[in-house]
C-alpha cells in the first residue's frame, strides 16, 4: 500500500502530458565585434542543432534570432530586434498548448545603467520588464528563461513566478564583466556531459549545475578572480540560488524541465508501430516520475523513497527492454 501511495504521489506531482511539446527561442544579441559575434553564433548554433537533432524538437518549434540573418540563413529566422523577439514570443504563445514547455535562451551582452538592467540588442535593448510583459502570454506553460549575459541578475526578481524557471549568469546586475556561462550551458545540451542520472535527458537543473561547475573550473584554470556567479530560481520567491537544493530551496521544478522527444518525433522513431510509440510514451512518463521523485527525497520516509525508486527503475528497465525487443532505440 505504501508503494502505491508513493507512486500516486509521484504521478500527481508529474501528471501524464502525452501531448506536451517543447518550444525553444534562441536569441543571440548584439555582439559588438567580430570575435563576439562569432562566439555567440557558435553557442546559439550548437543549441539549435542539439534541439533539432539530439532531442528531436520539430524545426517548427525552434526559432533562432540573431544580429545578422546573413551569417547563417539556414538556421537564423530573423534579426534579434526587440520587435522580432516580442513577435516570436507572441506567435509561440498562440501556438503552445497549456502544458507545453517553453525555453528562452538569451546569448550576448548585458548592461546595468540608471538602476535598469538590459539585454543588448541591435536597436532598442530589452529590460526584464519587457520580457515580463511578453511572458504573460504563457499563463499555464512551464517557462524557462536563461539569460547568459553579464549584469543579468536583476532578471530573477522581475521574472520569477509560478511555473517559471529563471536562470541568470550573474547573481546581481553589478557583475558586469563578460561571462562564459553561456558556453557551458549550451555544452550541457550539445555534448554528453551533463546527464548525471543517465536517463538520456538533460534537465534544466542538470544543465545549470554542469555550467556552474565548469565556470568555476574556467576561472580556476585561468587563475582569475571569478566575476560571474550564476543563480537559478524556480520556486517563485524572486531569490536565485547559486547551489539549488530541490529539497530545501530552488531546483525542484527545474529538475522536471527537460527536452523530451516530441510526439511527432516519437511516431517517426517508432516507424509507424503504435505499440512502440506507446512504449516510448510510457518511458517518458516514467522518466518524468523519476525526476520528480528524486526532488521529493527529503520529504518521504527513507524506506518508502527507496522502494518507490526501485520500482520506477525496474519499470523503466522493463520498458527499455520491450523497446529494444521491438527494434526501437532511445528517442
Amino acid at each position: 500500500m505504501r508503494i502505491l501511495t508513493a507512486l500516486l504521489l509521484v504521478l500527481s506531482l508529474c501528471p501524464p502530458r502525452a501531448n506536451a511539446q517543447p518550444h525553444l527561442l534562441i536569441v543571440s544579441g548584439l555582439g559588438g565585434d567580430h570575435l563576439h559575434r562569432e562566439r555567440f553564433h557558435g553557442w546559439a548554433a550548437a543549441m539549435f542543432d542539439a534541439a533539432t537533432s539530439r532531442f528531436g524538437i520539430p524545426d517548427s518549434n525552434v526559432i533562432y534570432l540573431a544580429e545578422s540573418v546573413e551569417r547563417d540563413p539556414e538556421r537564423i529566422h530573423g534579426r534579434s530586434t526587440k520587435e522580432n523577439i516580442e513577435s516570436a514570443l507572441s506567435a509561440m504563445s498562440a501556438k503552445a498548448r497549456p502544458d507545453d514547455k517553453i525555453l528562452i535562451l538569451l546569448i550576448g551582452h548585458g548592461s546595468y545603467q540608471g538602476d535598469e538592467s538590459k539585454f543588448s540588442l541591435p536597436g532598442p535593448d530589452m529590460t526584464p520588464q519587457d520580457f515580463a510583459a511578453a511572458l504573460a502570454g504563457f499563463p499555464t506553460q512551464h517557462v524557462a528563461l536563461v539569460n547568459t549575459a553579464s549584469a543579468s541578475g536583476d532578471f530573477v526578481g522581475v521574472l520569477s513566478g509560478d511555473r517559471r524557471t529563471i536562470v541568470t549568469a550573474t547573481r546581481s546586475p553589478f557583475e558586469r564583466n563578460e561571462t562564459v556561462f553561456g558556453q557551458y550551458f549550451v555544452e550541457a545540451f550539445s555534448e554528453n556531459v551533463a546527464d548525471v542520472d543517465h536517463d538520456e535527458r538533460v534537465s534544466m537543473l542538470e544543465a545549470f549545475e554542469y555550467a556552474r561547475r565548469e565556470v568555476e573550473r574556467f576561472y580556476e584554470g585561468e587563475n582569475r578572480l571569478q566575476t560571474e556567479h550564476a543563480v537559478l530560481d524556480d520556486n517563485g520567491d524572486g531569490e536565485g540560488s547559486s547551489e539549488p537544493d530541490p529539497a530545501t530551496s530552488d531546483g525542484r521544478l527545474a529538475a522536471t524541465f527537460s527536452f523530451d522527444a516530441s510526439a511527432s518525433f516519437v511516431a517517426e522513431v517508432a516507424g509507424g508501430d503504435p505499440e512502440l510509440a506507446e512504449l516510448y510514451r510510457r518511458q517518458r512518463l516514467l522518466q518524468d516520475s523519476l525526476a520528480v521523485l528524486r526532488t521529493r527525497r527529503d520529504e518521504m520516509e527513507q524506506t518508502t523513497y527507496e522502494t518507490t525508486l526501485e520500482q520506477l527503475l525496474l519499470d523503466l528497465s522493463r520498458v527499455a527492454l520491450e523497446i529494444r525487443e521491438r527494434g526501437g532505440g532511445g528517442p
